[in-house]
């Protein structure tokens, strides 16, 4: 109040905002711990087993780990009776693997090069639990997410491949649209901005991004970007457009980033919904 600077009241708005950022905050630290496990799993795996990721589409799935805790081993699966490994993956998998699928699962696990090490046995079905742990609390904080996305009723949702936990990320870090008076603006805070080397009359004609401001937003306008390449015809063409005229995937996509900032900055300004191309 001493120094005369003109203050403004915290408004309702600001603090969900907050809120909201610490929840998305929250979750992408427990994500990242996730994806982190999943490798240590995968690690452990093609000690124990190594031929069982060839038999399968990927091993994160429930089957597999279910597989995996009970029979933590090739020697395991093995010597596992055939009706007992059958009833457990054609549950576990919702009837998808049959009997035929454990047969072939069993006879790669008699002829595996994997290694039978108890200590890495049971680091295997603890690394399990965690994730199962995990996914648990992700599935939590998604949830409150989703609520929260809701009272707020944002746009940017309307966007193909933008769904409540991305979109999220990205109004809670990005915060008050007010502050910013141009798309530019909210690339520079996310730390897109080209940087510009410059010694005497030699500028740089190959300058990287800044990688300056908010992480959480850069990552989640390079997801976001990726995905809505994906599913909008409008931005798969003009991603296909930039690679056409040479440019890195990375450099195309970053200029996808700008024209989807430009997009989200209007529809959070006037509150439409995106319109799809006919």
């Amino acid at each position: 109040l001493l120094s005369d600077v003109s203050l403004k009241s915290y408004s309702d708005i600001s603090y969900h905002n907050e809120d909201l950022k610490s929840l998305t905050r929250y979750r992408f630290s427990k994500v990242e711990e996730r994806a982190k496990l999943k490798t240590s799993l995968s690690r452990l795996a093609q000690i124990l087993f190594p031929e069982l990721e060839k038999l399968v589409p990927t091993l994160h799935m429930t089957s597999i780990y279910q597989l995996l805790e009970a029979f933590p081993s090739a020697s395991a699966i093995a010597s596992a009776h055939l009706t007992r490994l059958t009833k457990l993956l054609s549950k576990a998998s919702k009837g998808h693997y049959n009997r035929e699928t454990a047969i072939k699962i069993r006879e790669a696990a008699k002829n595996s090069i994997g290694s039978n090490m108890p200590a890495k046995s049971l680091e295997l079905k603890h690394t399990i639990k965690l994730i199962r742990a995990l996914t648990i609390d992700i599935g939590e904080i998604e949830a409150e997410i989703s609520k929260m996305m809701d009272k707020i009723a944002s746009p940017i949702t309307t966007i193909p491949g933008i769904g409540n936990n991305m979109g999220a990320m990205i109004i809670s870090e990005i915060g008050d649209f007010s502050r910013f008076s141009s798309p530019d603006k909210i690339l520079a805070y996310a730390g897109y901005s080209p940087s510009t080397y410059q010694s005497g009359k030699l500028d740089n004609c190959y300058a990287h991004m800044e990688k300056r401001g908010s992480h959480y937003l850069r990552y989640a306008l390079f997801q976001a970007t990726q995905r809505v390449c994906h599913l909008d015809s409008t931005f798969s063409a003009y991603l296909a457009k930039k690679r056409a005229e040479g440019k890195h995937y990375y450099v195309a996509i970053s200029h996808a980033v700008k024209k989807l900032v430009r997009v989200i900055f209007h529809l959070e300004k006037t509150k439409q919904a995106f319109l799809k191309a006919s």
